[in-house]
This record gives structure tokens, C-alpha cells and sequence, in this order.
């Protein structure tokens, strides 16, 4: 049993995380600021602390500096709302404080309070695990996402998959396939490939002599994933105008071949994905609303390969074993290669890395066992890609300037809409107008 400490001022969100906590037998008691912590500490000693990043007299961070100072150690994990703060805090604190995004799953706190499960333990430590026969990785994030696709699989909603590009979308659809366990097949189409002349026919199909060059009936993606999956990459690159046909199928379940005048039923889940943020979907006109609330029953977000980096390794060596077994060789990392991999941010996430790991496997001679890494692991497209978002802490900042950086840009994401911007902070309205006004700031965005 541990003696835990919840520092968050969000009063809603602390009473779900105690009636948890208790429920996995820890005892638990709350703070709303830093100074409420600061007592609690005067007297009494704890084994873990979940501690929000952004608090209304000041930065979490400040209660780390003021744990070393009274000479205690406690296990601490930051609470925050915004992916983008992981990537900041992972450089600023020491490696044995961990990270949780909101919102938390008892899943994400039974892991970071009572560690794996001893099922687990019992696997082969050289066994690389691919879980639903796919994906590969074992850290929080990734556990996260198990977790999801168990409970949506054993629905039939569809899915929107949400991910930087390179990040696996494809990999996570076929996982939902293969835990839906349905008989029918998986059916891909990439809507963003397609000429707004072809797309009626690649989604509904047509009839002979539709148009020039229709020599024949052809069903479309949604009557072959008949009974199983269908997957809609780049959805969003799918022309405005055409979209009204797509939500007509999606509300009642029937295509009408492209020069036909007869309904087919057809029955499938619709896994969509796209690599544009929501904010872009809803500003730009991207996708129409009615479409996403109907493509989004259930909208999974995929981590980045820099927010898992933890996971490398495995997949590293499930990359280079696949290469192996496919050209007959046996080459091998060293646990130096595995380190320098994981130093680099992977801006095209795992597509990138599996690239570099094929392209070092011909660069190595097949006499060896010794893999040949690159002296620079960037791809032509590796400063374009990266993501600006994590790139703005430096060393030397304090954590009032990170905090208050972080906070800006998220104003500036959303037009200075405060309400949101706390929603995606994951704090409270009151703790950024707090912030705010410590600041300064507040008049930008009145």
C-alpha cells in the first residue's frame, strides 16, 4: 500500500483519480496549489506524487526544486493536458520522474503506482511481443492504445485515426481488424490517390458503361469489406463536394453503384485516418462536420515515435530480424547503436526509422555481424518535418519561461480562445487567467 500525494487543482478531475487510487489500495490525499503541498510535506512523508504540471500559484516543477530542498524523494509523476509538454518535460527533469497526459485511464495510474503486471514478467525477455499480431511496443502510451482498441473492437463503431504521418495508421487499422475477429476482410483505399472523377466509382463501385471506359461492373471498397473492415486513409483529402455521398452511405448502411439506380446494403466498420490536426479540420473546411461526427464515433490519437522513445529498441530489433530472416544474414545491434537510435527525435516516426534501419542493413558488410549505422541519421524531409512544438525549449530556461511559452503558443493555436486553451493545457480557466495575470499577459488576448 502506498501513501500517495495528488497535487491538481481541478477539483472534478481529483475526485475520479482518489476514488481509483483507492481502488487499486493506496491510500491518497489532495492539494490545489503548490503551497497546500508545501504543508502536507511539512509533516508528513509520501511515497508517490501525481503532480500537475500547471498550478494556479505556479508551475509543478517548483515543487521538485522544493522536494530536494527538504531532503525528499518521493516517486513523481506530471499530470499534464498537452502532448507537446511531454517532450518539454522529458529534457527537464531527471529520468525517474514519469509523465501522464490527461485524461488518465485507471489503466495509465495502475501501471505508474504498482508498475507491470507480473503476467508480464513471466514473458521471455528476448521474445519481441506483437500485439494483435501487429504492433510492437511496450510503454505507457502504447499500452494506452491497446487498451483502446480492446474496447472499441468489441463494438462496431467506426474509428478515426489521428497521427503524424509515418506513425503507423495503416498498422493500428489492421490491429482493430485482427481484434474484431469479424469474418469479412480488411479493404484499404487511399481517398487522398484518388481524382475526384475516380472516387465515386473506388467508394460505391459502377455499373457497366457508366462512363467511358466502364467496360464492366466493378463493386467498390465498401461492398468488398462487406462483413469486415474498411479502411479510408487521408479521408480528409477527399473532395468537399463528394462528401455528401460518403455521409449518405455512412447513415443508412446502402451504396448506389455510380450509374445504378439499385441500393445495396453493405456492412462494415469504417476506419478512417487522417495526419491534420482537428483544429485544422474545423478552421479550413477540410471535412464537413456531419462526416466526422459520423467517421469519429470513436477517434483514437496514435503517438509519436519521439513521445515512445522507450519503444525503439524493440522495434529496432524487430526490423533488423525481419531483414535478417528475409536475406539469410545475422546481423546484430549493440547497445550503443540501440542508444544512439533513441537519441534521435524520428520526425517521420516509425516509416522513418524502419528507412534508416533498412538503408544501414545494405550498407553493412554481409561477412559481419556488425550493422553499419549512418554518421547522420537525418532524411532529406527531417527538417521539414520536425515539429516546431517541441523544438522551443533550450538549455538555460527557466521553467517560468517554458510554462509561459507554452501557454502562448496555445493561445495562438486557438485565436486566444481561453476556454479551450485550458481544455487542451488540461487546467482549469481560472489557473491560465492565474497564469496569465502573472505573466502580464492577459491583455493579448482579451
Amino acid at each position: 500500500m502506498l501513501n500517495i500525494l495528488l497535487v491538481d487543482d481541478d477539483v472534478e478531475f481529483s475526485d475520479v483519480i482518489c476514488h481509483i487510487v483507492e481502488f487499486l489500495g493506496h491510500n491518497i490525499n489532495t492539494a490545489t496549489s503548490l503551497k497546500e503541498a508545501h504543508q502536507w510535506f511539512e509533516n508528513n512523508t509520501f511515497d508517490h506524487v501525481l503532480l500537475d504540471f500547471m498550478l494556479p500559484d505556479g508551475s509543478g516543477l517548483h515543487l521538485l526544486d522544493h522536494l530536494k530542498m527538504i531532503g525528499q524523494s518521493p516517486k513523481v509523476t506530471l499530470i499534464s493536458g498537452h502532448p507537446s509538454v511531454k517532450g518539454i518535460l522529458a529534457e527537464m527533469c531527471e529520468p525517474n520522474v514519469s509523465h501522464l497526459l490527461k485524461p488518465l485511464q485507471r489503466e495509465d495510474l495502475e501501471l505508474v503506482l504498482n508498475g507491470p503486471k507480473k503476467t508480464v514478467k513471466k514473458a521471455k525477455s528476448a521474445a519481441i511481443t506483437h500485439h494483435f499480431d501487429t504492433l510492437i511496443g511496450e510503454s505507457a502510451l502504447m499500452q494506452q492504445l491497446y487498451t483502446m482498441i480492446e474496447r472499441v473492437a468489441k463494438t462496431n463503431a467506426n474509428v478515426m485515426l489521428m497521427g503524424e504521418s509515418g506513425a503507423g495508421k495503416e498498422v493500428v487499422a489492421q490491429a482493430i481488424h485482427n481484434a474484431s475477429k469479424c469474418e469479412g476482410p480488411l479493404v484499404a483505399s487511399n481517398c487522398g490517390a484518388l481524382s475526384k472523377e475516380l472516387i465515386g466509382s473506388e467508394l460505391f463501385g459502377h455499373e457497366k458503361g457508366a462512363f467511358t471506359g466502364a467496360i464492366a461492373r466493378k463493386e467498390g471498397v465498401f461492398e468488398q469489406a462487406d462483413g469486415g473492415t474498411l479502411f479510408l486513409d487521408e479521408v480528409t483529402e477527399m473532395p468537399i463536394d463528394m462528401q455528401p455521398n460518403l455521409l449518405r452511405v455512412l447513415e443508412t448502411k446502402k451504396v448506389t453503384r455510380v450509374g445504378g439506380n439499385r441500393e445495396l446494403p453493405v456492412n462494415c466498420r469504417v476506419i478512417s485516418a487522417t495526419n491534420r490536426s482537428l483544429t485544422d479540420l474545423a478552421q479550413n473546411n477540410i471535412l464537413r462536420e456531419d462526416i466526422y461526427f459520423r467517421l469519429a464515433v470513436f477517434p483514437i490519437d496514435i503517438p509519436t515515435l519521439r513521445e515512445r522513445k522507450e519503444d525503439i529498441p524493440l522495434l529496432a530489433k524487430a526490423f533488423l530480424g525481419q531483414l535478417n530472416d528475409e536475406n539469410g544474414t545475422a546481423f546484430a545491434w549493440t547497445n550503443e547503436q540501440l542508444k544512439e537510435l533513441q537519441t534521435y527525435d524520428w520526425p517521420g516516426n516509425v516509416r522513418e526509422l524502419r528507412h534508416a534501419i533498412h538503408r544501414a542493413f545494405i550498407m553493412s558488410d554481409p561477412q559481419t555481424s556488425t550493422i553499419t549505422l549512418p554518421d547522420n541519421l537525418e532524411s532529406p524531409f527531417s527538417r521539414v518535418n520536425t515539429q516546431p512544438e517541441d523544438k522551443q525549449v533550450s538549455a538555460g530556461q527557466t521553467i517560468e519561461e517554458v510554462e509561459k511559452e507554452l501557454i502562448h503558443a496555445t493561445l495562438d493555436k486557438v485565436q486566444g480562445n481561453k476556454t479551450l486553451a485550458a481544455q487542451m493545457l488540461g487546467i482549469s480557466t481560472k489557473t491560465l487567467y492565474n497564469r496569465l495575470n502573472a505573466y502580464g499577459g492577459i491583455g493579448e488576448y482579451k
